[in-house]
């Protein structure tokens, strides 16, 4: 098969990169030509690969310092907005410019869900396009719907069928429909046809190819999908090891556990939502000696002095999660699903503490695999930390869930299939 030059143009956090190197990397294995396109801070990460990056606006010196643009960005009712508004339709001309010139010397495109401008492109110039579906979220099916972070009690109304997730799925086109409003300036300056469709739902997707990467365990393919779609697994990534020191840290950890029972706890917010943190690793803390176990902590941040001083608790700013998840008693985390793919994988029980946008319905999805429970981030306090670990711990349906589960996702390699369905454009 001829090489082909492919343009992977995604934007957001590293659960938003990570699918993309795995991809790329995979795509290179079958001699084609990948190029990651986005934010200029991800540069260092994807050359460390071996793969060629190309940013596309906006650059990071252009968005709010994190401090101020997380507490926005996971607000559970305007966060969505704040997103579109402010660090997506925003910049929609020059994230156009610059992904315009990408693809004008390429054979494919391929685009993260909030590569809006990649839609146009592809239907400006004809270029070969598929779209990727990181969750299942995304899809918004009426006949397996998601659970959206203000309306957690959409859930039980599944026994009504689909028309009231229609309603509702139409109420929140028709809220989110004024947010577009400068992509559809743009689709008029380049002179195509006015569309009903919006970004962030239908015209996300391709009519050539729409690639779900996640595990068919987390929802079946279902009757109301865009046509095109394959559900291809997993494409895990998660960065390159840590150096020798924090190696030996963590070995030396793990080693002192003196029986099967001192296996840590280990706790984890992602990329993004550990930048909102607040009280949780003290509460963290408090939970783990309140049930008598030892913990990792991976804060995202330099080790603080003195945190949980003793033995029984390891602070990490960063660890690749399949580095030691597969040691964990159980996964304490966000439900991002970045980090939800490689809880699975380690096949270890999980308790979620999901925050916003995909994260709840991840959560709810996991649940129902049976191997986790779920509380709320903002419900987080050290006794509901310590309650609900004691109820996961203290049931090995949980675990032994959680092992037959971790071997099939092991056994997908999302990365692999995505690969050569992209090649076969």
């Amino acid at each position: 098969m001829p090489s082909k030059r492919i343009i992977l143009a995604t934007f957001g956090s590293l659960g938003d990169l990570h699918p993309y190197i795995a991809l790329a990397r995979a795509l290179g294995r079958r001699g084609h030509r990948p190029v990651i396109a986005t934010i200029d801070k991800y540069r260092q990460p994807v050359m460390a690969e071996g793969i060629e990056f190309a940013p596309v606006r906006p650059h990071e010196s252009q968005l709010p310092p994190l401090d101020q643009l997380m507490p926005r960005l996971f607000d559970p009712l305007r966060g969505p907005e704040y997103l579109i508004r402010n660090l997506v339709m925003a910049f929609v001309r020059e994230t156009h410019a610059d992904l315009s010139r990408l693809a004008a010397v390429a054979d494919v495109l391929v685009t993260h869900p909030l590569a809006v401008t990649g839609p146009l492109i592809a239907e400006k110039t004809g270029i070969a396009w598929a779209s990727t579906i990181l969750s299942p979220l995304s899809l918004l099916s009426t006949c397996d719907p998601p659970i959206f972070t203000p309306m957690p009690w959409m859930r039980h109304l599944r026994g009504l069928g689909v028309t009231p997730y229609r309603a509702m799925f139409g109420l929140i086109k028709w809220m989110g429909r004024p947010w577009e409003a400068p992509l559809r300036e743009l689709r008029s300056e380049l002179g195509l046809p006015a569309s009903r469709s919006l970004a962030l739902f239908e015209g996300q997707f391709s009519p050539l190819l729409n690639l779900a990467l996640f595990s068919p365990l987390l929802a079946a393919r279902q009757s109301d999908w865009p046509q095109n779609t394959e559900v291809c697994g997993f494409p895990r990534f998660d960065g390159a090891l840590p150096d020798t020191a924090t190696q030996a840290r963590l070995s030396e950890f793990l080693a002192a556990g003196r029986s099967p029972g001192d296996a840590p706890l280990v706790f984890a917010l992602g990329s993004s939502a550990v930048m909102i943190a607040g009280d949780f690793w003290d509460n963290a803390i408090a939970a783990t000696r309140a049930l008598g176990r030892r913990a990792i902590l991976i804060t995202g941040r330099p080790p603080a002095s003195g945190i949980g001083a003793g033995n029984d608790i390891a602070e990490f700013n960063y660890l690749p999660y399949s580095l030691v998840f597969p040691h964990a008693a159980a996964i304490i985390h966000q439900a991002g699903i970045g980090t939800l793919s490689q809880a699975l994988a380690a096949g270890r029980s999980q308790l979620i503490t999901p925050v916003s946008f995909d994260q709840p319905d991840n959560a709810a999805r996991t649940a129902r695999l049976g191997v986790s429970r779920s509380l709320p981030f903002r419900s987080a306090t050290a006794a509901a930390l310590t309650r609900e670990l004691r109820l996961l711990l203290e049931n090995p349906a949980h675990g032994e869930r959680a092992v037959g589960i971790g071997d099939a996702v092991r056994g997908e390699d999302g990365a692999a299939r995505a690969a050569e369905l992209i090649a076969a454009l």
